[in-house]
């Protein structure tokens, strides 16, 4: 088997046309041609962050999609399912991985749950660490998010990262906003990776200190536009990553997308390629090509270096996906599930207060494209005792319900959604992905919940309309078809850019992220995450 094109180099830095011979999973043979060529020649592309649940499908349909975007191999950390199946769900993903071609590497979730300050299905530990560790899956040590533990010595957090080191595997790091001697105790830790920077000073510092920096670019947060010169600066030591990309997302592209983005920002091709390539594969050690002789033939055969339009798809030797086709198909396992809550009323989520008239109450404030959030105030109605939302103000309801059979409820309040009516509620919220609501009265709150319950899992939008996804992995994935899966998804997102003007799950599922600045919601109330602490609701 032969293909012909332009080849990229990505480790001498050139690009040649040449003839690359494949025998069985291996390259032979590239040999230097005279012929010009229309096409390019890549290694294939790696995805060093990303969590597959997120994409809301199960990992054999992630990769049918996958493929098609010239991606090859992924790092995933599956601290999602882990939180709320634990070790039994990390065993779900990999079993189910090997049904596929996509080369799926895994790192073993650090922090499961991410803090004490909710409640999720599962518990992690250090010993479960190492179980993890001994599996030939395994390539590292997922993001350690208890950057608080790790700069406090925490007892169980370095046995983890000692677990990781024992096995001579990296540690990748989690720490928005952490700085100065903080973040000089943090990455002596060995802790080698971040993909929480927003801004260039702050990646600058962590690089300067020895990271290497993931710039992300997903469905909730995007960091590129911020972090693109950091890239420009010091390409060999900065990865591009996806983190989370929702299933609608992952239909338009994938990893090509991002060297997309990253050349139209002025990024040299080659340079961007590298940071997909061999800059994730030498830094995990993965077993995945990097377009040389004796390599495995991962290859992606694009257009051109500024679209990346792909053509064809190769993995070890076989090609997996040709002009946007998955040239694959696999049977999909089916996985747990544990929604287990009662139903609920709308005097559930009922807000009491003992004031009159008005009070004050803190509240979650949005950031548009990023997953933190400010910590604001506002001034809301009191009628008979409760405290109302306020949709002039574009304040209105958040609860989290939690989903494991203690049937805690917090509510709060948010500001950014421009919810006008109705509710919507998701299984899907990070990390301990306890069941989460927005909305404009406590009847569609109380409606949309149930449903979800009903459903065993999903995304939802309630008003004198039902619109609904089914999620029975775990109340994060579906084995579905892809194409009639993302019909209902786009149908439900569509229906909700009609309610608040954009689609508003990716943004709800991380307002019960603790480890996330400012201020997020857990089902055991409301929580400063700077002061790492929980405050009261009125101000």
């Amino acid at each position: 088997m032969e293909l012909e094109g332009n080849v990229v180099d990505v480790v001498n830095n050139k690009i040649f046309s040449a003839i690359v011979k494949i025998e069985g999973k291996k390259i032979v043979e590239i040999k230097k041609s005279d012929k010009k060529f229309d096409c390019f020649l890549l290694p294939g592309f790696i995805d060093s962050h990303i969590h597959v649940e997120s994409s809301m499908l199960t990992p054999s349909r992630f990769s049918e999609l996958a493929v098609r975007h010239g991606t090859t191999a992924i790092v995933t950390d599956p601290h999602e399912i882990g939180n709320v199946l634990g070790l039994d769900g990390i065993r779900f993903m990999i079993k189910d991985s090997k049904q596929t071609p996509l080369k799926m590497f895994f790192t073993a979730p650090s922090c499961v749950p991410a803090t004490s300050f909710e409640t999720s299905g599962a518990i992690i530990t250090s010993k479960d660490i190492e179980i993890l560790m001994k599996l030939p899956e395994i390539v590292a040590l997922g993001e350690m998010m208890n950057f608080p533990g790790v700069v406090n010595q925490d007892r169980e957090v370095m046995k983890k990262i000692d677990v990781a080191k024992k096995f001579s595997k990296p540690v990748d790091g989690h720490c928005p906003g952490l700085k100065e001697e903080s973040l000089k105790k943090y990455i002596s830790a060995g802790i080698s990776t971040d993909h929480e920077c927003i801004t260039l000073e702050e990646a600058r510092e962590k690089i300067k200190l020895g990271m290497k920096i993931m710039i992300r670019e997903g469905s909730s947060a995007k960091n590129m536009n911020a972090l693109i010169e950091l890239a420009k600066e010091d390409s060999d030591n900065c990865f591009f990553v996806s983190d989370d990309l929702h299933c609608d997302d992952l239909m338009k592209g994938h990893v090509n997308l991002l060297l997309r983005k990253a050349v139209s920002f002025g990024a040299d091709p080659i340079d961007a390629v590298k940071m997909v390539t061999v800059n994730p594969a030498k830094h995990y050690n993965l077993n995945s090509g990097l377009l040389r002789v004796g390599d495995s033939a991962d290859i992606v055969v694009v257009d051109n270096l500024k679209d990346f339009n792909v053509l064809e798809t190769w993995i070890d030797g076989k090609k997996v996906a040709e002009k946007g086709k998955t040239l694959f198909r696999v049977d999909s396992l089916e996985g747990k599930n544990s929604i287990n809550l009662n139903k609920k009323s709308a005097k559930d989520f009922e807000v009491k207060t003992s004031k009159k008239d008005f009070t004050e109450v803190n509240v979650i404030e949005i950031v548009k494209n990023q997953i933190v959030t400010k910590r604001g105030r506002s001034r809301l109605t009191v009628k008979d005792g409760k405290i109302l939302p306020d949709m002039k103000k574009d304040v209105i309801k958040i609860a989290v319900v939690e989903r494991y059979g203690k049937n805690n409820i917090a509510v709060g309040f948010v500001r950014g959604f421009n919810l006008k009516y109705g509710a919507v509620a998701s299984s899907v919220a990070h990390d301990s992905h306890n069941i989460i609501v927005i909305g404009t009265n406590d009847e569609d709150i109380a409606k949309a919940v149930n449903i979800v319950r009903e459903m065993g899992g999903g995304l939802v939008a309630v008003n004198n309309d039902v619109y609904k996804v089914e999620l029975p992995v775990a109340g994060l994935m579906s084995s579905e078809d892809i194409e009639k899966f993302n019909g209902k998804l786009e149908r439900l997102i569509d229906y909700t850019k009609n309610t608040c003007g954009f689609n508003p799950f990716p943004t709800l599922s991380f307002l019960a992220l603790l480890v996330i600045p400012e201020l997020k919601l857990s089902d055991k109330g409301l929580f400063d995450v700077t002061k790492f602490s929980f405050i009261k609701l009125e101000a």
